[in-house]
């Protein structure tokens, strides 16, 4: 581990290092590992046909999130296979959430199982940034009984790879000083942004590290990976990242995904999982209050390269039919993709979302209007239950999980 340096509190993303990257191991399987006593110390494996989440003894294994169950028991095959309970880990995300909240007031929640604190200014109070981290996994531990891995560094990028690098059940600590250090020798893949495109563009021209990358002439990477991935990847490569811990901060986009598992899907089962998917954000969005400009499709094929396309509205929506419209045409130009490639993974987002200001004129009630059907069935949905009603085109296929996630 880094040695901490000692140096007056600042905030965020200033000379100290006060930001925490806080992130769950594994967990959905540690979840698992902690109410069945059983299965600790064995390959567990969460899901069905698609591996939801692995623990790290069935990762040893080779053993991936989002591969087919078929893969991962041939990789595998004395692993312990358990259904999904989300409702046990939406429960145990509130209880860390609620750690954290107690650690410091200054939260951003990424994710169900992962969120950045800044701790600048509780010195005094609560000791070192290290000392709090320390605390931190010691009482996640004790009060929700699930091993935590934290990243303590200067900026919240920084702080993540730090995380990343200290798995499993971890601290790690990146003194200012020290950053570059850190850095430099780790594989480019590490930097946010590399994904495996632009990964195999910077393998081919030599670029294998960010120490690498980082003495790149930046004018020549622009153009390998584009102005704006060029410019983003330098300045983390040399560990310029100057956001703040946003606190109470609203999605930008919300979005869903399902993960179909590597048999053959035609046309009408692709179909099917996206109608699930917008049907899931655009309820979440009408909760939330907001709508959105742009529909985004995701899709990962069966050698495990994915693909993103997106179509942006004449007006802001969070209409069903209106987003479905959207999503099914983008869908369609991607067909000769999938049937060629096979498909694996399909996910729908929609983005640059704005609060849904209200009517001001009060215009007569449609029943048959899709803003009105849409409310009906979302009474219908918070009363009965979400499979109360059912779309026709879904009846006898499976719905894929809904995933817990942060509020909206």
């Amino acid at each position: 581990m880094f040695v901490s340096s000692s140096s007056r509190p600042r905030i965020s993303s200033g000379p100290d290092a006060t930001i925490l990257h806080a992130d769950l191991d594994a967990f959905y399987a540690s979840v698992e590992q902690r109410d069945d006593p059983s299965l600790r110390g064995l390959p567990v494996i969460v899901g069905g046909g698609v591996v939801l989440a692995a623990s790290y003894e069935a990762k040893a294994y080779g053993v991936r999130t989002a591969s087919s169950a078929s893969r991962a028991l041939h990789l595998c095959p004395h692993a312990v296979v358990v259904p999904p309970r989300m409702s046990a880990y939406a429960a145990a995300s509130k209880a860390v959430f609620d750690v954290f909240a107690h650690t410091t007031p200054l939260v951003e929640g990424l994710s169900i199982d992962e969120a950045f604190l800044d701790v600048a200014g509780l010195r005094r109070i609560a000791g070192t940034p290290v000392e709090i981290a320390a605390r931190l996994r010691r009482e996640v531990r004790e009060q929700v009984g699930l091993p935590i891995t934290v990243g303590v560094a200067r900026t919240k990028f920084l702080a993540k790879v730090a995380s990343a690098v200290g798995k499993p059940d971890g601290l790690l600590h990146v003194p200012p000083d020290r950053e570059l250090e850190f850095l430099h020798p780790l594989p480019v893949e590490r930097l946010w942004g590399v994904g495996a495109i632009t990964s195999g563009k910077l393998r081919d021209v030599g670029i294998g590290t960010v120490g690498q990358l980082a003495h790149y002439p930046e004018e020549v990477l622009v153009t390998i990976v584009g102005p704006a991935v060029g410019h983003h990847l330098h300045a983390l490569a040399w560990a310029r990242d100057p956001r703040p811990v946003e606190v109470g901060r609203r999605r930008r986009s919300v979005g869903a995904q399902h993960a179909l598992g590597r048999r053959p899907k035609s046309r009408e089962d692709v179909d099917a999982a996206l109608v699930t998917l917008v049907d899931r954000v655009t309820r979440r969005l009408r909760r939330g209050r907001r709508v959105g400009r742009t529909v985004v499709l995701r899709l990962r094929f069966d050698d495990f390269t994915r693909v993103t396309r997106s179509h942006t509205l004449v007006q802001p929506s969070a209409q069903t039919q209106t987003i479905l419209l959207s999503a099914r045409g983008l869908l369609d130009k991607a067909m000769p993709m999938i049937e060629s490639k096979g498909i694996t993974l399909v996910g729908v987002a929609v983005a640059n979302l704005e609060d849904d200001c209200p009517q001001q004129l009060a215009l007569p009630f449609d029943p048959y209007s899709s803003s009105s059907l849409d409310t009906t069935l979302d009474s219908v949905r918070d009363r009965f239950g979400s499979s109360a009603v059912t779309r026709a085109v879904l009846l006898g296929r499976d719905p894929g999980i809904s995933v817990p996630i942060l509020p909206d």
